[in-house]
């Protein structure tokens, strides 16, 4: 069987997503090929042979891409049989239904892509007989990149001094022992983990260190969910390739709770923490059951800066209950710790998005806080009662889709968003000192978010 699949994009990541389904299905006797639409063109006499095209949507960006990419696959090759899997999938079901998807799979996709593969090959049955989400534990292969682009081409990591690494992406894990009630992988995986095995991320990583990779990003929703598992993983990494560094995804919670563990982080080569912080407000980081406080937050970068490790927060600056003096107070407290070079300006522009099984539905009220659902927009837009935190995030979001254009360093940017924000709270506009923003730390090219609208150049692309 001739099987496509595609990658609408992944901030800037080599997609397992692909690479280990490609591995699955080559291993089932399948033909595979796979196209990554970050990089490559959609390719008309690739498609026209495919039986089974599948599209991977891994985050809400990749969702709105597939959308408009769905229906130019099935012009191009209108028997063939179209899956769409991956996080976002079945919480978007609906609307893939009305696109003609036939199947669509999420939490653990791959015994469902096996099934699938099997029902074409024995029978004309195109209904879908695979749960629409499957969290048993599978079996992973070595995951098979050899069908997508060369690792140069994606995200890389740029040092202070300017010089640039290519970068690996791996994934030790999946899904999420914790419930942020904001988070996508909440309503499909409800507080379970799934665990790849320890050698097949050694061995996909070796894979990639071969290809050229200089440094690994782990894609883990949280790498101490399963802290012994992680640290066998970066113990492994460091014996084999001790010139190799990596960054991981860590919630505030677990840097404080496993701060033994950060020297450990540290000595195997970790270069900066990404954390969900989102918020300093206690009483919107309550709403979002994010398990941490601001004290928490502000604690947990003294702690990595003991280690020296770099804390790389990300934030949902614009939700129903922001106001503009707690939008300021975010900026200060940015300014206080010295992370202005620490945090790519787009974090200081994310609107909270509500996508369908969103599990901010189990606060009271929150129905009334929020219109119906927009299947253009994926999730249920909400307008804040005050109209000028609405008008501060758009001209934030542009201020900072013009500072990527024009190649403004974060600082420079900062400095307008400070501005902007003072000016629409109409206050006095008092410039931090230069010697609050902090060093400029190592940072990879795309900045890491999920939850930002997809720009006007990705869409027309397709």
């Amino acid at each position: 069987m001739k099987v496509v699949l595609i990658n609408p994009y992944e901030i800037g990541r080599q997609p397992f997503g692909l690479a280990e389904p490609a591995a699955l299905l080559a291993k089932a006797g399948c033909t595979v090929d796979c196209v990554d639409l970050s990089i490559q063109e959609l390719d008309t006499d690739l498609l026209v042979q495919a039986q089974l095209v599948g599209i991977y949507i891994a985050m809400h960006t990749a969702t709105r891409i597939a959308v408009e990419v769905i229906p130019r696959v099935r012009d191009i090759v209108p028997g063939a049989h179209i899956c769409v899997y991956g996080l976002y999938a079945p919480m978007n079901e609906e609307l893939l239904r009305t696109l003609d998807v036939n199947t669509i799979l999420g939490g653990e996709f791959e015994p469902g892509l096996l099934t699938l593969v099997n029902r074409l090959q024995s029978s004309e049955n195109a209904v879908q007989t695979e749960p629409v989400v499957n969290l048993s534990k599978v079996s992973f292969l070595v995951p098979d990149r050899t069908k997508l682009p060369e690792l140069s081409n994606y995200a890389h990591l740029i040092m202070p001094d300017g010089a640039k690494k290519v970068v690996g992406f791996a994934e030790a894990s999946r899904g999420c022992k914790h419930l942020c009630r904001h988070c996508p992988i909440v309503p499909v995986y409800e507080g379970k983990l799934r665990i790849i095995p320890r050698e097949v991320v050694a061995s996909d990583i070796r894979n990639q260190v071969d290809a050229g990779a200089e440094h690994i990003s782990f894609g883990d929703p949280d790498f101490l969910n399963g802290p012994g598992h992680a640290l066998k993983v970066v113990r492994a990494l460091h014996e084999e390739f001790p010139h190799i560094t990596y960054d991981a995804t860590i919630k505030i919670e677990h840097i404080l709770r496993y701060q033994d563990l950060m020297v450990e982080l540290k000595d195997t080569g970790s270069l900066f923490i990404t954390s969900a912080v989102e918020s300093v407000d206690n009483q919107i980081l309550e709403y979002l059951d994010k398990g941490h406080t601001r004290e928490d937050f502000i604690a947990a970068v003294r702690v990595l800066r003991h280690v020296g490790i770099i804390l790389a927060p990300t934030f949902v600056a614009f939700t129903p209950w922001t106001t503009l003096g707690g939008y300021i107070d975010l900026l200060q407290q940015v300014v206080d710790l010295k992370l202005v070079e620490s945090i790519p300006p787009v974090q200081l522009s994310i609107r909270l998005l509500v996508p369908k099984g969103s599990y901010l539905f189990k606060l009271p009220d929150f129905q009334e806080r929020v219109e119906d659902f927009d299947p253009t927009k994926l999730g249920y837009p909400w307008r804040h009662q005050d109209p000028r935190i609405d008008k501060l995030q758009q001209t934030v979001a542009a201020c900072v889709a013009g500072a990527e254009q024009e190649g403004r360093s974060r600082s420079e940017t900062f400095t307008e968003i400070w501005q902007l924000a003072h000016h629409a709270a109409g206050e006095p506009c008092v410039m931090p000192a230069r010697g609050q923003v902090g060093e400029e730390i190592p940072r990879l090219s795309e900045p890491w978010y999920c939850c930002a609208e997809p720009t006007s150049q990705q869409l027309a692309s397709f």
